[in-house]
Formats: C-alpha cells, structure tokens, sequence
C-alpha cells in the first residue's frame, strides 16, 4: 500500500466555547475522490478552511506529502500543492474566461514587473507557456466558445467551470471543491460531475468534496466521511456509510436516498 496524500490527523478547531472540529482525523490518497458530508453546521468549511491555511487549531496536524501544513500561511500551502474552489463563485467578472485562468499561474510567475513591462527574454517565454497550459485547461473543460468573454456575461454553471479551471491552473497535488453544484440544474449537475472524474481519472489528481447533493457524492465518490456537531461520526464508502446508524440518526432517522439532499 501507498502512503496518503493528505494526513488529517486528530485536529482540533475551537471557538470560545463551540468545538468546530473535535478531534477529527481522516487522510485521502492518491487519485483518490474523498467527499465530506454532513448536516449544517457539522463542520465541514471549517475543514477545508484549517486544509487551506484560513484557521489555525489549537491541536492536531495536517501533512500534504510529507509536509506540514499547520503553521504554514495560505500562499505557501497553494505552493505546496493545495487549490480551491468555492461555494460562493470568487472570480472577477469584468475578466475574459481566459484571463481569469491565467490568474491561476500567478504563483508560477518567475519573471519581474520590469521584465513584464518590456515583454523580452523570460518574461516572454513564460508567458506563453502559461497560456499554454490554460488553452489545454480551456480544451479539458470544453470552454473553448467563451474563452474571450467576460466571465459575468456567462450562464452560472459555465462560470463554475471556470472557477474550477482557475484552481486547475495553479497545478495542485490535491483539489478541495466547496459545494461544487450548489446552485446548479441536472444537466449542469451531470456535466460537472464529469470533469470532476475526469478530472481524478485523466489528471491523477486527489480531490476532496464538501457536497449536499447526495445523490452527486453516493455517485461518484471513493469514500465518503460523515460529520456531525464537529465529530466524525461514519467514514468509509458509499455504501457502507449509508448503512451506518450513526449517519441515518444525524440526517434526522432517515434513510439516505440518492436524491435526498442534506440540510
């Protein structure tokens, strides 16, 4: 067996008096699609926020191959491999599709202002490499028609997909999607649950998803890890998880379906 990708290991997040993650631990491995579910509440932004740097706990670790992530600040963690998307669409509207994926190379860019300015030598060369590698993300997520457009003129679903091939662009070792179809219909739910696999199966990219579509996370998802107030209360695969009497005493007695949708 492989070592994990990603160590989450006995982490501990307080506020005052409110414990946001008791004592949670979990690790995802290689190309693996690792979902977190769980009622409002039950703390799973709080997860992905102590993942990408925003809170620091007051215990635990958190190793992204090897490294550790805990004392380390937001930009650092996106050097080492970390990207994001969110539930709220963060994406510049008065932006091209295509200059709103570029904004993902920022950390990538060797080059200074000076040499920007005079558009010679490096700054040059690394330019077009980086548009290089966004036209292959365009191709990927089949954005080719919209690539000049201002991402605000775009349908919802379309500007999901751009924000997801902004966090494609910065070349992560692991993705966390936020709710990535929060707001999304069944044809735009089925597209997006595509190049999520797509994404794992043709990148070799890890993936960790915070989801209330059950019916998305049962789907596609490797393991899932179920939250309640804080604590793990279930992990394991779909199927195992929705068996689990800890899980259908959380979602109020009953029983997972694949369309339910948890509050």
């Amino acid at each position: 067996m492989t070592e994990p990708l990603l160590v989450f290991d006995d982490v501990h997040l307080s506020f005052g008096a409110v414990k946001a993650v008791n004592g949670v631990s979990f690790d995802v491995g290689r190309n693996e699609l690792f979902a977190v579910i769980g009622p409002n509440g039950a703390g799973k932004t709080s997860i992905f926020n102590v993942l990408s740097g925003v809170y620091r706990p007051q215990q635990g670790s958190v190793r992204l191959g090897g490294d550790e992530l805990l004392r380390k600040s937001p930009p650092t963690i996106a050097r080492l491999g970390m990207a994001r998307t969110f539930q709220n669409i963060e994406l510049f509207t008065n932006l091209t599709v295509l200059d709103n994926l570029m904004l993902g190379r920022h950390q990538h860019i060797n080059y200074t202002a000076l040499e920007a300015f005079v558009w010679v030598g490096r700054a040059r060369r690394e330019e077009i490499r980086h548009r290089r590698l966004v036209e292959e993300i365009v191709d990927f997520l089949e954005l080719e028609q919209w690539r000049k457009m201002p991402v605000g003129l775009l349908p919802y679903g379309v500007q999901k997909r751009v924000e997801l091939g902004r966090a494609l662009a910065m070349e992560p070792k692991i993705l966390l999607l936020d709710e990535p179809v929060a707001g999304m219909n069944l044809e735009e739910t089925e597209d997006m649950a595509r190049y999520i696999l797509d994404i794992r199966d043709e990148l070799d990219l890890s993936l960790i998803m915070v989801e209330h579509d059950m019916g998305l996370v049962m789907d596609i998802a490797d393991r899932v890890m179920v939250l309640d107030f804080g604590t793990r209360i279930a992990i394991g695969t779909p199927a195992e998880v929705q068996r689990d009497p800890a899980v259908l005493h959380a979602y109020l007695g009953g029983e997972l379906t694949d369309g339910e949708v948890a509050g």
